[in-house]
């Protein structure tokens, strides 16, 4: 739209108050453009552009505008992504500065290491490289606290030097509790060490539930062999496990398989809006709508779904910040008090669970509560 600040009451009367992404451009080409985001776009132009009050310090771009380009949103999910993607675009030096995002903590396994072990950190390493990362996790202290209850449960190493194994060795406090292997002094062998961190991987890679199933394996065992001292072992086992698990978030999950698709309301009148996860990596919106067109009417909503989200590609990152990015933005919104909005989580086989996404749609679009998420053994 252009602008006149002789007919502004004109453009204000035609602009919605709804919620949208905003440019505001000026005559000079090299000038930066505003950008920013609001709740309701009427009331937020006729603040910048409306004449100056006297000895009013607030900010007016009256004289400056000639250019408004604007998109309506449907949430403030669907804003702080588009917000982030123009500024990238707009800013692309500065725009990390500008949206001030806090990294989502990861656990990271550094299997490009001869003796892999666990860490915290908020920053990806290259995509083509060997190390695993889970998260994302609500802050560093959740991080650690999930790392290191789950590490008591197997003997991989807590050190974080590279280690050059020496029989002379005294290692450390966690060998002398046989809480770890120790191949610092060669206290196993390798094979031993890898087997043990597949262990590890596994536990990570399903949530915990690898462990699961082999303690229950173990205890069932030991019932039919009537070992039953042993059996007991592993059944305290088991009850030091689930509150472990109980702590772990829904949306973590190995960052190279975090699949879902996330409903939003839309601005489209009866539509809500899609968007993928892909690897960490989002794209969208897509507006889906709530009824099928004629032609479509005998289409199942599944299958309606699943031709939504084809139309809709993964997105392709250009390197580890941008999914770093991505993480944040998923991070900020999921961890929120209360949320707007569902997201349904594939599952091993990157199969999402289409029944669930329907009751979803019906939820977002009606603006009820969520379903409760079910909590994990």
């Amino acid at each position: 739209m252009e602008f006149d600040p002789g007919r502004d009451a004109e453009l204000f009367a035609s602009v919605s108050g709804a919620p949208a992404v905003f440019l505001l451009r000026g005559d000079d080409s090299n000038s930066e453009p505003y950008v920013s985001k609001t709740a309701n776009l009427r009331r937020r132009l006729q603040r910048l552009l409306s004449p100056p009050t006297e000895h009013s310090k607030r900010l007016n771009l009256r004289e400056r505008v000639r250019r408004i380009e604007y998109t309506p949103t449907g949430s403030d999910f669907e804003s702080g992504f588009l917000l982030y993607r123009l500024l990238r675009a707009s800013f692309p030096k500065t725009y990390g500065d500008r949206l001030r995002l806090r990294f989502a903590p990861l656990v990271k396994l550094h299997l490009e290491n001869e003796y892999p072990r666990a860490s915290i950190t908020t920053r990806l390493g290259r995509l083509s490289g060997r190390s695993l990362y889970y998260g994302p996790f609500l802050s560093r202290t959740a991080a650690e606290k999930f790392a290191n209850d789950s590490l008591d449960c197997f003997k991989m190493r807590r050190c974080v030097d590279d280690l050059h194994p020496d029989p002379k060795f005294p290692g450390c406090i966690y060998s002398e509790m046989k809480m770890c292997l120790a191949p610092c002094f060669k206290g196993c062998t390798d094979d031993e060490y890898r087997a043990e961190v597949a262990r590890v991987q596994a536990y990570f890679d399903t949530g915990g539930h690898s462990l699961l199933r082999e303690i229950s394996a173990q205890r069932d065992q030991a019932s039919a062999d009537l070992e039953f001292e042993a059996a007991a072992a592993q059944h305290a086992r088991l009850d030091k496990l689930k509150p472990v698990l109980s702590q772990l978030p829904e949306v973590v999950h190995r960052i190279d398989r975090l699949a879902a698709l996330m409903v939003q309301p839309s601005a489209l009148p009866g539509c809500v809006a899609f968007f993928r996860i892909d690897a960490g990596r989002l794209s969208g919106p897509v507006a889906f709508p709530i009824q099928a067109a004629e032609h479509t009417k005998s289409q199942s909503m599944e299958s309606r779904i699943q031709e939504a989200l084809a139309t809709l590609p993964p997105a392709e990152a250009k390197g580890s910040l941008e999914i770093m990015e991505h993480l944040a933005l998923l991070k900020r919104w999921y961890y929120r008090s209360s949320r707007i909005g569902e997201i349904f989580f594939a599952d091993e086989k990157e199969t999402l669970p289409l029944r669930r996404i329907v009751r979803g749609i019906s939820r977002v679009y009606k603006g009820e509560k969520p379903e409760v998420e079910a909590v994990q053994p």
